[in-house]
């Protein structure tokens, strides 16, 4: 009989059954955990300091160093799941940050729980490709393959967003590496079903590995990363500057060899599209200024207006409510206003959430942060969710998988320079207003330091720590609003520029 011609027709030949649409639940599992692994230690802090004493910089790499490996392996990985088998690499990769995250939960000191959370960065930057990838083999009709898309962006945001609240939640009811091992019977449940719900792919490709550009770019990164959190601590002695000129010379390397080689980690040729660019530095910054706004807001929760770790999840819950809908409807809003519009709409948004939070005080401001967050968290959400649509559709179509994986790489970039820029930006004030109190490395050291002072020294000496970190908060919020102000202004002057059709 003839294949149908009637494009319902077809549609109807090639809908995804309900098996399929299970396997796409299963995939959203690890997506959800890895995006949640970005943030859910941001209300852990105070409570993780408390318990192993890291140092400033310790205690940003714990963030951090995880999302850097995510970030420096993901199209890496990409390139191993075409070759050796996609669900293979998802469930090697699965079984490996599983073990990671109990190491991790149980992990004796600093520099024991930054090396889990770097073994769970490599186990992580297998699992975001291989799954997207995995649901364009599994849906393979336009409409439901969108759909797919959209339900596997929803759960990466999601996970984003609800990351903190998680993990407060659970700091309230258990001990702080919960946060960790609650990631081991998820990815138990994926191990079991991922075999009988998702289908194998390999492409066969016999493109040789760009193991050097895979070096280069970890050389260049985390020695500039090291740079900027040593002189936030320490300030411009010549370790920085050592680190500092390792890490510039590693990134020249690194972009005269992907200029040279045939078969590169990263297609620079594509950031010669304005429109590709623009995209790409909307979500560096977006998900930058979004780190940093969590991750200094669940510490001014905790130790400066002295909530417990569940309030302070339940003030978060706004603003993942916020992301969640609002990046489940961009499309919409972008076929009311334009796609150019509701770009630049939604980080004036996020601009003015974060201007909201100059208005936080030391001994108030938990209405100004639920105000301020959740219309953060609506720009936000409208941000990540039109990133990947404007990037890809501003290359040409034989380069959109490239496309979709530097972007994919852009969100975890850009979450891991925002603890680190951001967050060093935040530490460096925070001593700099602090020193003459005496102020430690960290706001949490420095209050548990003052508990040991008679109570007219420790109130003199918590009340000053607490307006130094509050004026950190502030001066990085300047930044973060300076940032995102710029960023609209250049999607709305080089958006301008494409075709009605397309914004």
């Amino acid at each position: 009989m003839d294949r149908p011609t009637n494009p319902r027709a077809e549609a109807t030949i090639n809908r995804p059954d309900r098996r399929v649409w299970m396997g796409l639940a299963v995939l959203t599992l690890p997506v959800f955990l890895v995006s949640m692994d970005f943030s859910v230690l941001y209300l852990a802090i105070p409570t993780l300091s408390a318990e192993l004493l890291p140092s400033a910089t310790q205690q940003l790499w714990i963030v951090d160093i995880y999302g850097f490996l995510i970030a420096g392996l993901l199209i890496t990985m990409g390139n191993l799941g075409d070759r050796f088998g996609r669900r293979k690499l998802l469930l090697v990769g699965a079984t490996l940050f599983g073990i990671a995250s109990a190491v991790a939960a149980f992990a004796p000191d600093a520099t024991s729980l930054i090396a889990a959370r770097a073994i769970m960065g490599i186990g992580g930057a297998t699992l975001l490709p291989s799954s997207l990838s995995l649901i364009s083999n599994m849906f393979t009709e336009p409409v439901a393959r969108a759909k797919a898309i959209g339900v596997w962006t929803a759960a990466f945001a999601g996970g984003s967003a609800l990351g903190p609240v998680i993990g407060g939640v659970l700091l309230h009811h258990f001990w702080w590496g919960s946060v960790f091992l609650i990631n081991v019977p998820v990815l138990l449940i994926l191990l079991v079903f991922a075999p009988r719900l998702v289908p194998e792919y390999r492409s066969g490709t016999s493109d040789p590995f760009d193991i050097l550009g895979i070096i280069l770019s970890l050389v260049g990164i985390l020695p500039l990363v090291y740079a900027i959190k040593h002189g936030a601590a320490e300030g411009l002695d010549t370790t920085t500057a050592v680190f500092a000129a390792i890490g510039v010379v590693g990134m020249w390397l690194f972009i005269r060899h992907e200029r040279r080689t045939a078969h590169p980690l990263l297609e620079l040729k594509l950031f010669k599209n304005a429109g590709f660019s623009v995209a790409i530095g909307s979500a560096l910054t977006g998900m930058m200024t979004l780190a940093s706004l969590s991750y200094l807001a669940g510490i001014y929760l905790q130790s400066v207006l002295g909530r417990d770790v569940l309030t302070a999840a339940v003030l978060g819950i706004p603003m993942a409510i916020a992301v969640a809908i609002f990046s489940m409807s961009a499309s919409r809003i972008a076929r009311f206003v334009s796609v150019r519009w509701a770009f630049v709409l939604a980080i004036l948004a996020a601009a003015a959430g974060n201007a909201g939070m100059l208005g936080l005080g030391v001994s108030d401001g938990v209405l100004v942060y639920l105000i301020s967050s959740t219309v953060a968290g609506i720009g936000y959400g409208v941000i990540f969710s039109l990133v990947s649509d404007v990037a890809v559709s501003s290359v040409p179509v034989e380069r959109s998988g490239a496309a979709a994986g530097i972007s994919e790489t852009s969100f975890e970039l850009g979450t891991a320079f925002g603890l680190a820029v951001l967050g060093s930006v935040a530490t460096m004030v925070f001593r700099q207003n602090g020193a003459d109190a005496g102020v430690s490395d960290t706001l949490s050291e420095t209050l548990t330091h003052a508990e040991s002072l008679d109570p007219s020294a420790q109130s003199a000496m918590a009340e000053a720590a607490r307006t130094a970190f509050v004026d950190g908060l502030h001066v990085t919020s300047a930044v973060s609003v300076a940032l995102l102000v710029a960023v609209a202004f250049t999607v709305a002057v080089v958006l301008r520029r494409k075709s009605p059709a397309t914004v």
